[in-house]
């Protein structure tokens, strides 16, 4: 059976301007003409401009289908295989955009109507977190965000007053808040290293993300990652990223408040064998299990950089008075019976912070 080009255009839902476009350029030649002179297509041909039809669907320019279709025929096998790929990578990018339309979404049911600038702003960052991130990642960065969003404020307001102070980098209150900054970095972002230095490359190479949305301007990020930079060429010395995915977290005001409590245990001249000295040392000791989720492997190294490193010593939550005061509890024989602080013995001093 051999149909016209009126006819397979009709029953094709396609022009016949179309099939005669694909005649000129040599796509789909008809397979014989009648003694009139008219374009006649065979079931071959029928066949042929299926495939045509369905690589234009996923795409593909007419002189890509060319190339595929010359010399092989048809060729079914990689022409599905050609499909199966073009659906893959379109279901991905659906899902991608299904992923960042949601997180726009909610914002929207989160907050006022957003004017233009508002939605220009956002499509602009968004263009922008898509270069690092894929949605996925970017709904857990935004998610876990309440997670630290009040300690957050008050660390950033702390950076900027030692910067108005004009603090150096190693001196021991910019190393405190260089070890909760890089705490709460760590918490945000899950534990997973890699998103962050992701997220601080995005910040350092791209100033539209800079002082928007609670985040640092640029030079509160130069400030802290020097301070930060030199406690981890410190701490690579004992430690390494493995080690450092290994780490739990500790919220700050959990070391705050057992700081306030050996503070006053202090100024009262309680003895380090009373039993209210002994339960603080317990409690640093849950702490410090806490933070290393009880390997005594990674527990060792950080004694060990925390012994042999002034400068990490200078960013732990604990004061020094305050650390001595909990090692000569610790190594008195009442609190030496726990389990879990006979392996802290040799002071379990705190000098880094994972989420």
């Amino acid at each position: 059976m051999l149909l016209k080009v009126g006819e397979l255009a009709r029953r094709t839902g396609l022009t016949v301007r179309t099939l005669h476009h694909y005649d000129e350029i040599g796509l789909l030649a008809p397979s014989g003409r009648s003694e009139a002179g008219y374009r006649l297509y065979s079931q071959a041909d029928v066949q042929r401009l299926h495939g045509i039809q369905t690589m234009r669907q996923m795409g593909l320019a007419l002189s890509d289908i060319g190339e595929l279709l010359a010399g092989e025929g048809m060729a079914p096998e990689r022409i599905i295989g050609q499909q199966i790929r073009a659906l893959d990578q379109q279901i991905t990018q659906a899902t991608e955009l299904r992923g960042r339309l949601a997180m726009l979404r909610d914002g929207l049911m989160a907050g006022a109507e957003p004017d233009m600038g508002n939605w220009l702003e956002a499509l602009a960052l968004m263009t922008t977190y898509g270069k690092y991130f894929s949605a996925a990642e970017l709904k857990q960065i935004f998610t876990n965000w309440s997670l630290i969003e009040a300690d957050w404020l008050v660390v950033k307001d702390l950076v900027r007053s030692a910067m108005d102070r004009q603090l150096p980098p190693d001196s021991p209150e910019v190393q405190a808040l260089a070890y909760r900054w890089m705490a709460l970095m760590l918490h945000w972002m899950g534990g997973d290293i890699d998103l962050l230095d992701r997220w601080g490359h995005m910040f350092r190479t791209e100033p539209s993300t800079q002082g928007r949305n609670h985040a640092p301007p640029g030079d509160m990020i130069e400030f802290v990652e020097t301070a930060i930079k030199l406690r981890m060429v410190l701490l690579e010395k004992y430690v390494t990223r493995d080690d450092l995915r290994g780490l739990g977290h500790v919220p700050h005001a959990q070391w705050a408040e057992l700081e306030a409590q050996v503070q006053q245990l202090l100024a009262q001249g309680v003895p380090t064998q009373h039993p209210d000295a002994i339960a603080a040392a317990r409690r640093w000791d849950q702490l410090f299990g806490q933070l290393t989720y009880g390997s005594p492997a990674l527990r060792e190294k950080l004694i060990a950089a925390s012994e042999q490193e002034p400068l990490l010593q200078a960013g732990s939550p604990l004061s020094a008075p305050v650390r001595a005061y909990l090692k000569a509890a610790l190594l008195l024989p009442a609190a030496a019976a726990s389990p879990a602080t006979h392996a802290a013995e040799k002071s379990p001093k705190k000098v880094f912070q994972k989420a």
